[in-house]
């Protein structure tokens, strides 16, 4: 089912609502999920909270291309829309941003317009609950020229009788085979304000990112960054083609006021804290056809 809407959603309200629902959800990965699939077309970019993102995340300013990440920004309240609805069956609260694809198939302008669209692809079961993978796209006309999926977590007891771990401790995948460790190229302080800076751009201002107190609530000692802050921010220093696919991993929180140390070596790149512990991994690969 396709559901056409005339403006964004407000995201306090949609939080609200996800709030006051999330205690009657029962998350398991072969629950129904909804099937609509939301679009805004006549999308336009409001420059001056463009503006604001770009700032506070490092790409640079008065470019007319649009950062790789800033559509996610976009599509967000669509998917807080779908996330908070009653039909939805993981909590909102306490979900997490485990993961990421975005997949750039051209430049995209500030001053285009664009139709914007979310859907839910499906849940799939993970070692600590089940996650949702959700999918956001942008059409200029007919063309799908930006995609991303993400996938979100909301973490219980699994088959296998293991209880899932709380907030703050590291979502990290261990392979097989460690990778290289990649050189360090900055260390970057972090204000304690970033939480509150991204959630004003961004319109996310879940309350774990923006003060100490709002965060102990959910388990964290110090607000924490936003993911797609993080991400953000190793990108603007990374860089990317015009077209590309990045992929990356949120393995851990990044707590606010803090230093963290960024890392990259070709395609790869880090944000790394104190002990060498990985906060983020990621990987641009450039498109070629």
């Amino acid at each position: 089912m396709t559901t056409v809407l005339t403006g964004s959603p407000s995201l306090p309200g949609l939080l609200a609502r996800g709030a006051v629902l999330s205690p009657f959800k029962r998350p398991r990965p072969d629950a129904e999920f909804p099937s609509t699939r939301l679009v805004l077309p006549g999308l336009r970019v409001d420059l001056a909270r463009l503006a604001a993102y770009e700032r506070v995340c490092g790409f640079a300013t008065g470019d007319d291309a649009l950062p790789i990440t800033y559509p996610h920004v976009l599509g967000f309240p669509l998917a807080m829309r779908l996330m908070s609805a009653r039909e939805f069956p993981l909590p909102l609260l306490g979900l997490v941003h485990t993961s990421l694809g975005i997949t750039r198939h051209q430049r995209l302008t500030a001053t285009g317009t664009y139709e914007l669209s979310v859907h839910v692809d499906g849940l799939v079961p993970h070692r600590r609950g089940t996650e949702a993978v959700v999918v956001t796209e942008i059409r200029d006309g007919e063309a799908v020229v930006w995609e991303s999926r993400s996938r979100y977590l909301a973490r219980h007891r699994t088959e296998d009788g293991h209880r899932a771990e709380p907030p703050g401790v590291s979502e990290a995948h261990k392979p097989s085979e460690a990778p290289e460790p990649l050189p360090a190229v900055a260390e970057w302080r972090l204000a304690g304000d970033v939480g509150r800076r991204y959630g004003a751009a961004s319109g996310d201002r879940n309350p774990i990112h923006l003060h100490p107190l709002t965060a102990r609530l959910f388990g964290f000692p110090r607000a924490i960054a936003h993911g797609m802050w993080t991400v953000a921010r190793c990108l603007a220093a990374h860089g990317t083609p015009e077209r590309a696919l990045v992929e990356a991993e949120f393995r851990a929180p990044v707590l606010l006021p803090g230093t963290v140390t960024y890392a990259a070596r070709g395609g790869r790149f880090e944000l790394r804290g104190g002990k060498e512990r990985v906060h983020l991994a990621g990987r641009v690969y450039p498109l070629t056809s």
